[in-house]
Order: structure tokens, then sequence, then C-alpha cells
């Protein structure tokens, strides 16, 4: 059996027309890992089903049987790639999985993840959420002294690093690679024997790990981007992955140990404001707390005369919940989402793309009609999509649109691990907000402070990067143009 199973050929000229018809912010991907799980390949498609959200461009899953590591990875979504035929070919005990969005590197099934090598510490599998801000250097140096790489993404940096240790053990190859790393990463490692999974020491990605009690007694350990995919399969959380901690799960257990000093925390509160299911918990916190004390906040902060609170499905649901809780306006959930709507580079010409907003949402008229209506979203990034989600409203009858953001305005660009664009593309960064409410056709526009969002996450210690509402990065930008460049690029 070879180590990567076929890899489905992809049409490249439909990949470049791939337009996302929603004016979101996108997460890099999700990981999701297991040991000492007799179906790990199974157990390891069923996390990375509930970590769809986190990325809908490729998946992989990696697993090993006998010391030999075998490797499917394909573009498309997780329930369509890994059929039980496919699952079948990736025996043993332990695996680790990815669903990727891309942030760095392009569009392309090279860089679908789990990566392998083989090299003089054994055959390993890589699977990597969020963006090395120093890779580009990286790989530059590796390049200089011979290493050839297959893929454009960040993430196989890692691999080369490793592979050119001169640590004798793959723990230490590790730990030395880690500590040359800047940036954001939540890591997932298979060995011929054991996984390792390792953090940042900001934090800035989350990583939970919990454990699933087998029969005899046995144990099972799990980690993943976010605990609902512990919910599925049935797993107990048991926390985080610390900033800076490396876990080697193998024959002889679980060890834990810190590889690099402690930091600042600078855990992403994007993934509380928007990327993460509600249902999880996310650096130690609930989701769908946080988000309902966004809107109950945003109410106080921003109050409208108004006769319904609607959100924007789905990421806007909860705020309206917690705006129409602390307001008393009546909920309606007068927006109906599609959910069975993919990307619209499915469709045959530009024309039917450019109903991307109303292929998604259709809203209930006589819910809307001659109300007052508390529109609630999670984010403005550029506005466009805002603009058309306002006027469906209108068209739908509603006398006023007053448009409540459950964040601060995004001003800057994210590089660690979210897509956001560059900040000539960003409408917050270049406009008032009274230029935003006219531009968005609304009859008021307001965003939570940034005080509000804190008090929302209960940042009571200062844990989280804002870096996209203020522009203060947590960490040193090795090359901030390039960076800037590859963002553009990416269109």
């Amino acid at each position: 059996m070879p180590d990567e199973l076929p890899l489905a050929h992809v049409d490249g000229d439909n990949l470049a027309d791939d337009e996302v018809p929603f004016d979101k912010l996108h997460e890099e991907c999700g990981v999701f890992a297991v040991y000492g799980h007799p179906e790990a390949s199974n157990i390891t498609y069923l996390g990375l089903y509930a970590l769809q959200h986190r990325g809908q461009e490729s998946a992989g899953i990696a697993s090993c049987h006998n010391r030999h590591i075998y490797n499917y990875r394909n573009m498309g979504r997780v329930a369509d790639l890994f059929t039980p035929e496919v699952l079948g070919r990736l025996p043993g005990d332990a695996a680790i999985g990815h669903t990727r969005y891309s942030t760095a590197g392009d569009t392309v099934l090279l860089n679908a993840q789990p990566f392998t090598v083989a090299c003089n510490k054994g055959r390993i599998a890589v699977a990597h959420n969020g963006n090395i801000t120093n890779a580009t250097e990286l790989r530059a140096d590796l390049e200089h002294d011979g290493s050839i790489f297959q893929a454009s993404s960040d993430s196989e940096v890692v691999l080369h690093l490793v592979a050119r240790s001169r640590e004798r053990t793959l723990a230490g190859a590790l730990r030395e690679a880690l500590l040359q790393l800047e940036g954001a990463f939540s890591l997932v490692f298979l060995a011929e024997d054991r996984i390792i999974i390792a953090r940042d020491p900001h934090g800035f990605r989350p990583l939970a790990f919990g454990q699933m009690e087998l029969s005899g007694g046995r144990l099972a350990y799990v980690f993943a981007s976010e605990t609902c995919a512990f919910d599925l399969i049935g797993a107990v959380y048991l926390g985080d992955v610390d900033p800076g901690e490396m876990i080697i799960v193998g024959p002889e257990g679980m060890t834990r140990e810190r590889y690099a000093p402690v930091r600042d925390h600078a855990h992403c509160v994007f993934e509380h404001v928007y990327f993460s299911r509600p249902d999880s918990i996310v650096f130690g916190r609930p989701v769908e707390q946080s988000r309902e004390q966004l809107g109950c906040l945003l109410a106080r902060e921003s109050p409208a005369d108004a006769d319904v609170v609607v959100p924007v499905p789905d990421s806007g649901v909860a705020a309206a919940l917690g705006y129409s809780s602390e307001s008393g306006i009546p909920f309606r959930q007068a927006l109906i989402r599609n959910h069975y709507v993919g990307r619209t580079f499915i469709e045959p010409s530009q024309a039917i793309r450019d109903f991307g907003v109303k292929l998604k949402l259709n809203p209930i008229r006589h819910l809307l009609e001659g109300k007052r209506v508390v529109l609630v979203d999670d984010s403005i990034v550029r506005g466009t999509t805002s603009r058309k989600i306002v006027r469906m409203v209108r068209g739908a009858g509603a006398r006023e649109v007053h448009l409540r953001i459950s964040c601060p305005p995004t001003i800057s660009p994210c590089f660690y691990g979210v897509d956001t664009p560059c900040p000539a593309e960003l409408i917050a960064a270049n406009n008032t907000v009274e230029e935003i409410r006219r531009f968005v056709e609304a009859d008021s526009v307001a965003f939570l402070s940034l005080g509000g969002l804190r008090e929302a996450v209960a940042d009571h210690n200062h844990d989280y990067c804002y870096a996209c509402y203020t522009g203060n990065y947590p960490t040193e930008l090795i090359n901030i143009q390039e960076l800037m460049t590859a963002r553009e690029s990416r269109g």
C-alpha cells in the first residue's frame, strides 16, 4: 500500500475563479489528532467533520500502522472526500487530520495537508493551524542550503527544519525547529509510534485536548482546534494545550513540557467574535456566552428605537439574542440562510455569481414589512455584502434599517491565520462611521467598542490579540511588506 493514496485531479482554472460571496474573514484551518484508538482514522474523520467550518478548500488524514504512515489529502469537503473505502486504507491507532482554508500559499492540491516526509528521524506527517510570519526568511535559508519544497504553504517549512536538525530524536529536532518559528501555530505531528502536539508561545490559535475511555479501561487521547469535535466523538474535554507547550503521546503514555519561555498571551479574539462554532469552548470560555454578551453590551452602547432585532445568520444570531435581551426589542429570525449553497465558482457565469448573497439569504417579508429593524452582524470588512443585505431588508418592506456590528471596526490585516484583506480594501480603515453608513445605505451604523469587546470575552488579564482592530501587533513582524504583498496577491 502506498504512503500517499492517489490524489484526484483538480481543475486549476476553476480554483482560480473561486469567489466567496460573503464579506467575511476566514481562518486558515482546523486540526485534529488521536492516539490509542483502534479506529483512529474514523475518529479523525468525525473530528474533521465537526471542524468543517474552519476550512472548506481541502482536507486530509494521515494514520500510522506498524510504524508505517499512510496519507490521503484532496480538494473538497470532509464528507465528500472520506468514503468508507478511503478510510479503510488508513489503518492504525494513531492519526492526524486537517481541514484547510488558505491564508498562506496557493489554493492548490499540493498545499493540502497533512504533509509527510521521510528523513533521518523516520517518516513523519504534520498539520498546522495558523500563520508563520517568518516563513519566507526560513524558507530562503533552507533553499540556500539545498532543501527542495513541493508546496508554497508555510507549514512545509516546519518539516524541513525538523529534517535538517542534527538532534538525534524527533522530539529534540522538533524543539529546535519550534524555537525558530515566529507567529501563530498550533501543530499536530504524527510519527511512526507517537503523536506530538505543539502550540506557539503566545497561544494565538486554539488547541484543546481530551480523552476517550475505551473498553477494558484503556484511554485514547484526542486534540482538536475546538471542543465541538470532542462532543461528536464522545470525548471528555480536559483543557487546552498551553502556549509554548509540547505534548508527546506514545507507548509510554503522555508527557507535557514547555519548550519556550512564557510570553504574553495573544489569543485571537476573532475566534469568539465569529469563527469558532458557538457550541465550542475556546480559550477556556464558552463561545456562545461571549457572543451573547457582545450583543448585550452593543445594545447598551448603541441603542436603537426599533421594532425588531434581526440577525444576519448564522454568525450574528447569538449577538442578536443578546441585543434583544438587553434592549427588550423582540428577536425575529427574519433572514433565512440556505445551508446547502456552496461557493459560487461552481456557477456558469458571472451574472449568476453576482447573486451570491441572494443564494445564501432570503428575507421573510411579513416579519420585516413596515418595521424598524435592528440588523445585527459580527463584522464589516469591505462593506459590499453589508450593503446588499441592507438593500435586501429594505426590499422586503422594512421602514428603517439600523446596522449594529458586534465588534470594533476592522482596520488592520491579520498575519496570524485569519485571511483579512489589505488595508486599502478594509472599509473601516479608510472611512468614518458616517461614511460607512452612507455606503451600506443604513439609517444608522454602530460598532461595539474595544472596551466592550474586552469585557464580553472577560479579558481581565490582557490575554487576547486585538491587532485587526488596533493595528498593534503582539509579535515582531519580520517582513511586513512581504506579508502584505502576499496578502494582496491572493486577490
